[in-house]
């Protein structure tokens, strides 16, 4: 509530928790390109955005689903290892265009250690793109496989019911979720291919 007429009300994007606008100014006024990646409980979506007078441009965007049509994902797409794969893909396709160098742009997210949105940037930065960073931040190679997950799955593998109920997306499409770390590689390798033959899926 206002305390004395001087108060200013926030903008409405601030209001609602979507934007913090000297942030996003601080981006806009370095003049590059951001990157911008942003996570739901099942998918990941990456983009890379120029500031223009009459609104934010995507240049290149890249989502989760891709994974699934094109690449023949079949685990979940909100996972640690989908989030470097969608940040690959989204890097890849900037470089296409030419795009060299972005600046990271995680809105209101906690800049929280080994995060997707760290894993996202992890796939760009492997495509070949220069994006300013921490190193302690990005998720270490054997999360980013998801060995953690295989690990897991593991040990769960004498009570039967637990891991059906944990696991119950993997067994529906018939992937074991200890081999998640090959399928990793494997689905790694095609987009990788794919775009180093010209014949880039979209």
């Amino acid at each position: 509530m206002a305390k004395n007429s001087r108060y200013c009300v926030p903008f409405r994007r601030r209001r609602e928790g979507k934007t913090e606008y000297k942030t996003r100014k601080a981006l806009i006024l370095s003049g590059k390109p951001r990157l911008v990646a942003r996570g739901t409980l099942k998918n990941m979506v990456a983009q890379v955005i120029i500031a223009k007078p009459n609104g934010d441009e995507v240049l290149v965007s890249a989502h989760s689903r891709e994974l699934t049509k094109n690449y023949g994902w079949t685990a979940p797409r909100g996972n640690l290892p989908a989030a470097y794969l969608t940040g690959l893909l989204c890097g890849l396709k900037a470089k296409a265009q030419g795009i060299e160098e972005t600046i990271l742009d995680i809105g209101l997210h906690a800049p929280s250690k080994g995060a997707r949105i760290f894993a996202v940037l992890k796939g760009v930065l492997d495509a070949g793109i220069t994006i300013p960073h921490e190193e302690e931040k990005l998720p270490d190679e054997e999360r980013i496989k998801g060995a953690h997950i295989a690990e897991y799955a593991e040990t769960l593998t004498s009570n039967p019911e637990v891991y059906q109920a944990k696991f119950s997306k993997y067994l529906e499409q018939k992937l074991s979720p200890e081999k998640l770390p090959e399928h990793f590689a494997k689905v790694k390798a095609d987009i990788i291919a794919a775009f180093k033959s010209g014949g880039k899926k979209t």
